[in-house]
């Protein structure tokens, strides 16, 4: 009897510290199950960045590129400049190479063009987007008789919006593209361009850097296939 009674005084008294214990590595355990979890999600969010430096010249052509290197081009830019004895013009457009893809797009002296947006927009779903695959969507036009619109046309360095499909889902990206657009022959060239590989997830214009932004360069391949 009076070892049960021991016993059940022993019990009485540890148990109220073991529960304790068990209780902190219940909470730790959560706490790592949800560290681990949280991890494995930024791991899966991932931004895929393309450095690049092409030229888009006069009368070039369109300059396809594929945003997620999956080998169909996704978007293109193309600089026209026309010259006669009576007329000179300068015509700087993005095309959407696939049908199902859209430019962040704006409205400038009422000619619908493509957006200059700054560095740091958020490019999601609460952009303005439209689809235009036949002709594309304006970034600058001018002519001698001094008619111009677009808004790229006092613009450095500065970032088109864009949304696509991969395999039936919507994705978001970007391109960055710098130049003389006051006065043509305009100068352009591609400085890079991203997606986000989480469909409909939103993607900051211009980052390049942190942890789950992955960099990939584009092959030779990608590049002579992009001149068409």
């Amino acid at each position: 009897m009076s070892r049960l009674l021991s016993r059940s005084r022993m019990i009485s008294h540890v148990s109220p510290s073991l529960e304790k214990r068990l209780n902190l590595y219940s909470l730790a355990a959560s706490a790592a199950g949800l560290s681990v979890l949280t991890l494995a999600q930024s791991a899966e969010a991932k931004i895929v960045y393309t450095p690049a430096n092409i030229n888009i010249t006069q009368n070039g052509g369109l300059i396809s590129f594929d945003l997620n290197h999956d080998g169909i081009p996704d978007f293109g830019l193309s600089n026209i400049y026309s010259h006669t004895s009576f007329q000179a013009a300068g015509f700087l457009k993005v095309v959407e190479a696939q049908s199902a893809n859209e430019v962040w797009n704006v409205t400038s002296k009422g000619f619908l063009c493509a957006a200059a947006l700054p560095k740091n927009v958020r490019v999601g779903p609460k952009g303005h987007f439209r689809k235009d695959p036949t002709t594309g969507l304006a970034m600058a036009f001018s002519n001698m008789e001094g008619t111009y619109f677009g808004p790229w046309r006092n613009v450095k360095q500065d970032y088109l919006g864009f949304r696509f499909v991969i395999k039936g889902k919507t994705h978001f990206g970007w391109a960055r593209v710098k130049g003389n657009f006051n006065s043509f022959p305009y100068t352009a060239t591609l400085t890079g361009y991203a997606y986000e590989t989480i469909p409909n997830k939103p993607i900051i214009a211009g980052k390049t850097h942190g942890p789950n932004v992955i960099v990939k360069h584009a092959t030779l391949g990608e590049l002579a296939v992009g001149r068409k």
